[in-house]
């Protein structure tokens, strides 16, 4: 089965459903560590391109992944799951409620969860040098970063492996191209120093700038009616569900 999709950016093509060779690369652990087990469900499952979008293929060879951006990525996963398995994501939620704490299930349909197409701006960037403009609310500064790719992504989780840096700091230096007065080599004393309030409204034009699928949810208990705000959990169960909920 196979189905065109277009992405957050403009891309679009055929992608096919997972199968069974998908399945045992899922179950490696060893690729899982090395960040290659979505790079080779992408390249397996993606048919073929009928829109570049803002991407530089060339004619006769396949798209390569490790420069397309991660929303236009986690996209196409969501779709190729989805084409695999069907729209319903079940998994189990805890209540946040410290007088309930009850763990209960719930179901979502992947296509409901809203899709935030790239800015123009965004992609005259990317395709410019991939290089945004933003300035620190509280110091004042000018902050210029760049849209996450595959290969950006796979830089800091390996650099979060390593206990280099820690999961927030991380997420900005993976995203950092300059900040106004200070040298690279001082880039790290300078995060730990700015004002949280600053790192945070960093991440949030980060996600501004990214678009792509929104997955904070919001879900209620059924045991006290409780609502919270969670983020969409992508555990084992979401590539091989269990055959019931299949």
């Amino acid at each position: 089965m196979s189905e065109t999709i277009t992405c957050p950016s403009g891309l679009a093509g055929t992608i096919r459903g997972l199968k069974g060779k998908e399945g045992t690369l899922l179950a490696d652990r060893a690729a899982a560590k090395s960040g290659a087990t979505f790079e080779k469900i992408l390249a397996a499952c993606w048919l073929s391109t009928d829109d570049p979008g803002p991407y530089q293929v060339e004619e006769g060879k396949p798209l390569g992944w490790s420069k397309v951006l991660v929303a236009d990525r986690f996209y196409t996963l969501l779709q190729i799951r989805a084409l695999t398995f069907g729209d319903g994501y079940a998994f189990s939620v805890q209540c946040a409620a410290a007088s309930c704490r009850e763990r209960f299930e719930w179901e979502l349909k992947l296509s409901e969860l809203p899709v935030r197409a790239l800015s123009e701006e965004a992609l005259e960037a990317f395709t410019t040098g991939n290089r945004l403009e933003t300035r620190l609310p509280h110091d004042g500064r000018k902050v210029w970063f760049r849209l996450l790719t595959g290969a950006d992504e796979q830089r800091a989780a390996k650099s979060l492996k390593a206990g280099q840096d820690g999961l927030l700091q991380a997420a900005l230096l993976a995203r950092i191209v300059e900040i106004e007065g200070v040298a690279e080599k001082e880039r790290r004393k300078f995060l730990d120093e700015m004002e949280l309030a600053d790192q945070v409204a960093l991440l949030d034009r980060f996600d501004e700038a990214d678009g792509g699928v929104e997955t904070r949810i919001e879900v209620e208990c059924p045991a006290c009616l409780s609502v919270q705000e969670i983020d969409l959990p992508f555990e084992r169960g979401f590539f091989l569900p269990r055959a019931k909920a299949a």
